[in-house]
């Protein structure tokens, strides 16, 4: 039988990839979780994991090696999977030593881990687009050379996360490749981040919840947008389309507009017509505001391409958070 462990599966990403692995392999799926993990986003998969039918949780935290040596050693994984982090660059300027320990410490424990305990499994190392930061007009679209000018400790997080990959791919043979995702969504999404945070204050508005106001940051950053499912699938062929060991991929999608524009999206898809508000609480002390990539070494080496179009990965987060509120999810207005 083939294990996969996906670390994060509880998070939008790991949740999406976890029903992706499922439908399209016969693979059983392991997730690393905390024993405080929300499990909402796995909800669909309890029965199976409470009958032990291909879905497993295994508990661990990121920030503890000798917990992270017995799940590998448990799971003897065939693909890992790594998506967990703190991955909300605003929270990281509040607090960053937590971010880097997790996202930098917690990589290089997992990776001995799995070095130690299951040194044949084929790795993918999650970064982040936000490696390259700030970077000018004439660097666009970003490749995968684009220097690194990370602008938050998140970003500085993420290049320690994206280099100790590649690190243990060279120094000892490790199976292991990273990826640096440009923003995608969907549903599930987090709602600290600006697309859920706008899908879930209109669908609040509808409902009669709060006023109609929308609070927001900065909504001239552009950005190039992908949907977590074709995200996930990208993920899949990562390891499976040739795998290189040591290699290094943006992915993203094909569809680039503001902030402002996506927000504009999505209160076109809805009856209400809101007040927007700057909110300087959302505002970063400095931004990545040019996020473009240049995905061609990925869909060259894959043959991936993104399906699924702007516009209806913002109707179904949209969707998404309407029927959260009308399930009494309580949520705040942030």
């Amino acid at each position: 039988m083939t294990n996969a462990l996906i670390t994060g599966i509880t998070g939008m990403t790991g949740s999406h990839l976890a029903d992706y692995l499922l439908a399209n392999t016969d693979w059983d799926i392991h997730g690393l979780v905390r024993w405080r993990s929300p499990l909402n986003n796995i909800q669909q998969h309890l029965p199976r994991i409470e009958k032990g039918d291909r879905v497993f949780l295994q508990n661990g935290d990121l920030r503890d090696d000798s917990s992270l040596r017995r799940v590998v050693r448990n799971v003897r994984p065939d693909f890992v999977f790594h998506l967990a982090a703190q991955s909300f660059p605003k929270t990281s300027f509040d607090s960053p030593i937590d971010t880097l320990d997790v996202n930098v410490l917690g990589t290089c424990r997992l990776l001995e881990a799995i070095r130690a305990e299951s040194p044949k499994a084929l790795v993918h190392v999650c970064a982040s687009s936000e490696v390259f930061g700030r970077v000018s007009q004439a660097e666009l679209p970003i490749n995968e050379e684009c220097r690194f000018h990370p602008a938050s400790p998140y970003a500085i997080s993420k290049v320690g996360t994206d280099l100790i990959g590649r690190f243990y791919a060279e120094a000892y043979g490790m199976h292991v490749q990273t990826t640096r995702m440009f923003s995608h969504g969907g549903p599930r999404r987090g709602d600290v981040f600006a697309e859920s945070s706008f899908a879930k204050q209109i669908a609040m508005i509808e409902r009669g919840l709060i006023e109609p106001i929308i609070k927001v940051g900065n909504l001239k950053s552009m950005r190039t947008w992908a949907d977590v499912r074709d995200a996930v699938r990208a993920y899949h062929m990562l390891l499976t389309v040739n795998p290189t060991p040591g290699a290094y991929y943006n992915i993203g999608g094909d569809y680039s507009c503001t902030v402002g524009d996506m927000l504009e999206t999505l209160i076109s898809m809805s009856p209400m017509r809101p007040q927007i508000v700057e909110d300087t609480s959302r505002l970063r002390p400095i931004d990545a505001d040019l996020q473009v990539p240049d995905t061609s070494k990925f869909r060259a080496h894959t043959g991936w391409e993104p399906r699924i179009k702007f516009k209806q990965t913002m109707a179904d987060l949209l969707a998404y958070w309407r029927t959260e509120i009308i399930r009494g999810r309580a949520v705040t207005y942030r």
